[in-house]
């Protein structure tokens, strides 16, 4: 008979557990209609660390989501820009994956905790999806509620722990791009997951302020922590220096890689003080800060978290 459960897996190493970056993603194709990439990306960084995209096809956000394992429970760090479980299986695909890795490291009870970077449509729209799934903990999608589930009492300068199980991960508060947003350390692999806040793409500012604070805060984190990699939600650059795809494109061939370094992020720091408050568009080689331009998704006037789909333009 198989075992019900395992040992506990160490993940408390002396380094960096391995991972692999080595991927070509998902990236659409000059027809829709005829694409043939998958409907999501599966990308294992290490066995316990997975990377997913959405098909450029469904939605040409293609935002990435990650699936963290612990010994206790996994989370699921966003869901994806597309609701409907027929163009987009994040339930199916997410379960599929659980099983797997709970047939090599079986667990009574695993639990899986689907919480969000940030409380942006294209990173939650697949909730439903998972209301009815046993053994899991939806976090609401307020400001309230991701305080309350984290255990932050001094929002934003709080660094507070969420232990997976033996993989304890650090969540820092890193508002600026959304009120909600968080930012997510992991010991283990040494990544760091930053959201819509740091990516190679067009960062939209809803709070300057609040923004230069958490790169502030983001960087002195850095610089007293191992990071291997830091990984956003987006690829919206282009290979070449200052040059974004268009928005809505849903074929971008020449994608930039997904991870940046702490020197992109340092880099920022010097934009920030560069831009100093100003608003507009401003362009960098490695991302492109739009300070009070809203993005064409959506204005932050009206964006809400229960919105159906067509609420918003």
């Amino acid at each position: 008979m198989a075992p019900t459960t395992v040992n506990s897996i160490n993940f408390d190493l002396p380094h960096a557990a391995p991972g692999s970056l080595n991927v070509r993603w998902i990236h659409g194709s000059i027809s829709a209609k005829h694409n043939t990439d998958p409907d999501i990306q599966v990308h294992p960084y290490n066995e316990h660390t997975i990377i997913l995209r959405q098909n450029m096809a469904v939605h040409p956000e293609a935002p990435f989501m990650f699936l963290l394992f612990g010994n206790d429970r996994a989370i699921l760090l966003d869901t994806g820009a597309t609701r409907s479980s027929d163009f987009f299986p994040l339930r199916q695909t997410v379960d599929t994956l659980i099983d797997q890795w709970l047939t090599k490291y079986p667990h009574k009870n695993y639990q899986l905790i689907v919480a969000h970077t940030h409380l942006h449509r294209d990173h939650f729209e697949a909730d439903p999806q998972f209301l009815d799934r046993p053994n899991t903990v939806m976090v609401d999608k307020t400001l309230e509620a991701t305080q309350t589930f984290y255990g932050f009492q001094n929002w934003p300068q709080d660094q507070v722990m969420f232990d997976l199980g033996g993989r304890p991960l650090q969540i820092l508060a890193t508002p600026g791009h959304e009120e909600a947003e968080v930012s997510i350390y992991d010991p283990y692999t040494h990544l760091l997951f930053t959201g819509d806040l740091v990516y190679p793409g067009r960062l939209y500012i809803q709070d300057w302020a609040a923004f230069s604070d958490s790169i502030e805060r983001m960087i002195a984190f850095c610089d007293t922590h191992p990071i291997s990699h830091i990984l956003g939600c987006h690829i919206e650059m282009s290979i070449y220096p200052k040059l974004d795809y268009l928005i809505r494109i849903n074929y971008p061939p020449y994608e930039r890689p997904l991870q940046m370094t702490v020197e992109q992020l340092k880099s920022m720091g010097n934009a920030i003080s560069t831009i100093d408050g100003q608003p507009g568009i401003h362009t960098f080689d490695d991302y492109i800060i739009y300070n009070g331009v809203p993005d064409r998704y959506f204005t932050y006037d009206v964006m809400s978290p229960d919105a159906e789909p067509g609420d918003i333009c």
